[in-house]
């Protein structure tokens, strides 16, 4: 089949979607499938080799900030507006992009949701005129619900079907200004129609996006993420690393996801006698914004003495990620929102090392498939400290579910099966031609 990936980028930060589409997009490559990865906005930034490489940037970020800010960016002449979507200015901008947030972003949003109608058109025709220079494209896949005002006029020029991936999206659009977030929810719905089928990373997240963009149940469809194996641990862990216990968290460092939850879990069982010798891992992703909890979570570890047994790894490349997750001997993200899936969950326990999740979310779900930890009540503010302190205290507990996490990775949730099932999805909907309505 000939295919394409349509992926935003993050600027210079890692996104789990990204990393998600660009395993994704090598799998389907060594199937066979001509594979095309189109980034949007912003070169990708991976921690595997860039998939999107040699492909233009469209709708570049620049571009389309200006063109929502006044009709006189959208006539620019062509020499201009290529200008301002040439890969080193938009490299230049990447780093800003970081710290943009929902509220800053509800008028943009609604104008890309828009598609055709909105004021990024003429970059949604830049986009459609270089895809029909490439091989007749069997399917295209939207990388996030986001991007559903592109569908109608790819699905339409390009008779082509269009699947779209749900990515937790649900956080962002209820996070935009209430004058906006009614209106977008509703965009969504109606342009949800232009979509042959959804893929959701888990039944919660699927469950919860059938209801809220008013989807049959037949047009959603359950496919978990999976992970690269490349670099992870082929057989059982002999230990959890050297130098006594090790508490680790990786993700994105900010209040969301759980940061500031786990480092007050890490402060309460420091006062205990038992755990004096404890130590703190904290990796992942680290925006301007996020630099600012992380400043603050330094100074109170300071202030309690403790800083100095706490590592901090921001923005690291693939291989520190699992040299730092193998040193773990319990991982935690204890994220506060409706997590759709948690890819983070499955690369540490692709590591041996078991996990204490909320539970809530998509995380339920994972325990259950997996067998790879704990699950504690959210509502509970001494439950999360609990989980953690058994399988610190409990070694061998703490090691069982850890290797029935690993074999349970590499047997569900790796992206060679992710990708199997997509393409039979993708055979599914071509067999079909008309596809879902």
């Amino acid at each position: 089949m000939n295919l394409v990936q349509i992926t935003p980028g993050a600027g210079s930060m890692f996104c789990g979607g990204c990393l998600r589409d660009n395993a994704l997009v090598k799998a389907l490559r060594e199937f066979g499938h001509a594979t095309v990865m189109v980034p949007l906005y912003l070169p990708l930034t991976l921690d595997e080799e860039n998939q999107s490489e040699g492909t233009p940037v469209f709708f570049g970020g620049i571009n389309v900030y200006l063109q929502q800010k006044s009709a006189f960016f959208r006539k620019l002449p062509g020499w201009l507006h290529d200008w301002l979507a040439s890969p080193r200015l938009l490299k230049l901008a990447a780093g800003s992009a970081a710290k943009t947030r929902a509220e800053d972003l509800g008028e943009l949003t609604l104008s890309m949701i828009r598609g055709e109608e909105g004021n990024q058109v003429r970059e949604l025709d830049q986009l459609i005129t270089w895809l029909k220079t490439q091989p007749k494209t069997d399917a295209i896949t939207l990388s996030n619900a986001l991007l559903l005002g592109l569908a109608r006029r790819l699905k339409s020029e390009l008779n082509t079907p269009v699947v779209c991936t749900l990515q937790g999206e649900d956080t962002f659009l209820d996070a935009l200004p209430e004058a906006q977030r009614a209106e977008a929810w509703r965009l969504l719905r109606e342009r949800a129609r232009d979509v042959n089928v959804f893929i959701a990373p888990s039944r919660y997240f699927g469950d919860l996006m059938r209801q809220r963009l008013h989807l049959p149940a037949e047009k959603v469809r359950v496919i978990y993420n999976g992970i690269s194996l490349e670099g992870y641990p082929a057989t059982p862990r002999t230990s959890a690393g050297a130098g006594g216990s090790v508490l680790g968290y990786f993700a994105r460092m900010c209040r969301e996801k759980g940061l500031e939850t786990l480092v007050q879990a890490f402060i309460r069982l420091k006062r205990k006698p038992e755990h004096a010798g404890l130590r703190l891992k904290v990796g992942g992703s680290c925006g301007p914004t996020d630099q600012v909890l992380v400043d603050e979570l330094r100074q109170r570890l300071r202030s309690e003495g403790i800083l100095d047994d706490v590592e901090f790894f921001p923005n690291v490349d693939r291989h520190v990620k699992i040299e730092l997750l193998q040193s773990l001997t319990v991982f935690s993200a204890p994220a506060m929102y409706g997590e759709a899936f948690g890819l983070y969950v499955i690369e540490a326990l692709a590591c041996g090392v078991p996990v204490v999740q909320p539970r809530h979310a998509a995380f339920p779900e994972l325990i259950e498939a997996t067998g790879g930890g704990v699950l504690y009540d959210p509502e509970d503010e001494n439950a999360l400290t609990s989980g953690l302190n058994e399988l610190l205290l409990n070694p061998a507990k703490a090691s069982n579910l850890g290797e029935a996490g690993r074999r349970a990775v590499r047997e569900k949730f790796t992206v060679r099966r992710m990708a199997e099932e997509i393409v039979q999805l993708l055979h599914d909907l071509l067999e079909r031609r008309d596809g879902l309505s």
